[in-house]
C-alpha cells in the first residue's frame, strides 16, 4: 500500500506544519469544510468524491435559503449562521452570477387540482402573474427578500470548491474512500479503493451524507439513512414572465388523496425546480445509480400544470426529471464534530433538506473545531456524534 503526502507549509502562527485533512465526501458539507479549512492557511485539504463534485443531493436539491425557519430549535444558531454565510460568500465569489444566488419572496399557496373549479386564480395582489391555477384560499407570506433567498445547488458546490482550489491549493481526488486508517487510536490515512492507494491524514473528515455509515466508525455510532427526494426542472418558452417567488404548496391530487406539499422555485437561469415525493429507501452505492420513480415524476408533472399555464406540457422544456437522497438521523438532527475514542477524525451528515442552507455554518465551524479543538461560528455541541455514547441500538432497517 503506498502512502502519499505533500509537503507541509506553516499554519496558523507560522510555527506548525499545515494540518494534513483528508474530507471524505464532495458534496455541499463537504466542499464548505474544505473551503474554509483551506482558507486560514493552517490545513493542506485533499477532497476525495467517489463520482463527481455535487452529483448527488447536492447537485439536485432545491437550494432554498431561510433566515428564520429553524428558529426555536437546536438548529436556529446554524442556520442563522449559514444564511449570513451565504450572503458573504455570495460577494465574495459574485454569487449572483457565478451560482444564482439571490434573495425572493416566499409564498404559501393553497393549490386545487382542477383549474376550472371555482376559486381564486390571481385574485391576491401577492399571487405572481404566472401563478394562475386555481387557488383554494389567498396566498400567505412565509418569507421575504430580507428573510428567504437562493442558489443553484450545483453551481454553488462547484464554485466554493473550485475557488478552494485555484486560491487555497486545495486538491480534489477522484476516487472511492474504502476505510480510514487508525493507528494508535489515531487516523493515520484514508485508504482508496483503487490500488489500495493511501492519502496520509491528521484528519478526517467523513462528510458522504447517507453514504457516510458505509464507514464502520460512523455505523458503529448512529444511523444514517436516505430520504428519496424527487424534481423536475423546466423551462418554460418564457422565462422572463416568472418572477424571483419561491412557492410552498398545499396540494390534494383528488378528494380523500393524502395531501402533497411540493415546492417551486424559479431561477434566475430561466429554470424552474419542482421538488416534493420523498420516502424513505435503501440507498444505492453509486450515486449514478439514483433515477426518479415514474409515478412521482408524474405526479411533479401534474402539480407543475396546475400552478401554471407556463409550465404545462408543450408550453416548457424538460430539462431534468430527477432524485437524490437526503441524509437523515433517527433524531432529526445533523451529526457535526469529532467521533469519539478516534483522534483525528469527524464527521459532518444528516442535514436532510437543510444541507444547502446549513453547509456554510457546518464547514466553517468544522474548521474552527479541528484546528483550534473549538468553535466560535455555531456551538457544535447539540451535533456533536458523542450524543449517541450508551444509547440502545436503534438502527433503522429499511
Amino acid at each position: 500500500m503506498a502512502s502519499e503526502s505533500a509537503p507541509s507549509t506553516g499554519g496558523r502562527g507560522e510555527a506548525k506544519a499545515a494540518k494534513r485533512v483528508v474530507v471524505c465526501g464532495g458534496g455541499v458539507i463537504g466542499a464548505c469544510t474544505a473551503y474554509f479549512l483551506a482558507k486560514t492557511g493552517a490545513a493542506q485539504v485533499t477532497v476525495v468524491e467517489k463520482s463527481a463534485v455535487a452529483c448527488a443531493a447536492s447537485g439536485k436539491a432545491g437550494g432554498f435559503l431561510a433566515l428564520d425557519w429553524c428558529d426555536g430549535g437546536p438548529l436556529s444558531a446554524l442556520a442563522r449562521a449559514s444564511f449570513h454565510h451565504h450572503l458573504s460568500l455570495s460577494l465574495l465569489l459574485d454569487g449572483p452570477s457565478a451560482y444564482g444566488y439571490r434573495p425572493l419572496d416566499t409564498l404559501s399557496v393553497a393549490l386545487l387540482p382542477d383549474r376550472s373549479s371555482s376559486a381564486s386564480t390571481g385574485a391576491s395582489p401577492l399571487l405572481p402573474a404566472w401563478v394562475d391555477g386555481a387557488t383554494a384560499r389567498p396566498p400567505s407570506t412565509l418569507g421575504t427578500v430580507e428573510t428567504t433567498a437562493q442558489v443553484h445547488p450545483q453551481l454553488f458546490t462547484r464554485t466554493l470548491l473550485a475557488s478552494a482550489a485555484a486560491e487555497h491549493g486545495v486538491e480534489v481526488v477522484i476516487g472511492e474512500a474504502e476505510r480510514v486508517e487508525v493507528e494508535g487510536g489515531r487516523v493515520v490515512a484514508v485508504v482508496l479503493k483503487e490500488r489500495s492507494r493511501a492519502i496520509a491524514a491528521d484528519a478526517v473528515v467523513l462528510a458522504l451524507g447517507p453514504w457516510s455509515d458505509r464507514f464502520p466508525l460512523v455505523s458503529s455510532l448512529f444511523n444514517v439513512y436516505g430520504r428519496k427526494a424527487h424534481s423536475i426542472v423546466l423551462r418554460p418558452k418564457d422565462p422572463a414572465a416568472i418572477t424571483p417567488h419561491a412557492l410552498f404548496l398545499s396540494y390534494q391530487p383528488s378528494p380523500g388523496a393524502k395531501l402533497l406539499d411540493p415546492e417551486v422555485y424559479p431561477r434566475p437561469t430561466g429554470e424552474v425546480y419542482i421538488c416534493g415525493m420523498s420516502k424513505d429507501t435503501e440507498v444505492p452505492d453509486d450515486p449514478e445509480q439514483i433515477v426518479g420513480e415514474r409515478e412521482s415524476i408524474g405526479m411533479l408533472h401534474k402539480i407543475a400544470g396546475s400552478v401554471s399555464s407556463h409550465f404545462k406540457d408543450g408550453e416548457a422544456e424538460v430539462v431534468a426529471e430527477q432524485a437524490c437522497f437526503l441524509p437523515c438521523t433517527d433524531d432529526g438532527l445533523p451529526v457535526i464534530g469529532a467521533i469519539p475514542g478516534v483522534e483525528g477524525c469527524y464527521v459532518a451528515t444528516g442535514h436532510s433538506c437543510w444541507g444547502i442552507l446549513n453547509g456554510p455554518a457546518t464547514g466553517a465551524s468544522l474548521a474552527e473545531f479541528i484546528l483550534d479543538g473549538r468553535s466560535t461560528t455555531v456551538d457544535l455541541k447539540p451535533f456533536s456524534p458523542s450524543r449517541f455514547l450508551r444509547k440502545p441500538s436503534n438502527r433503522r432497517k429499511i
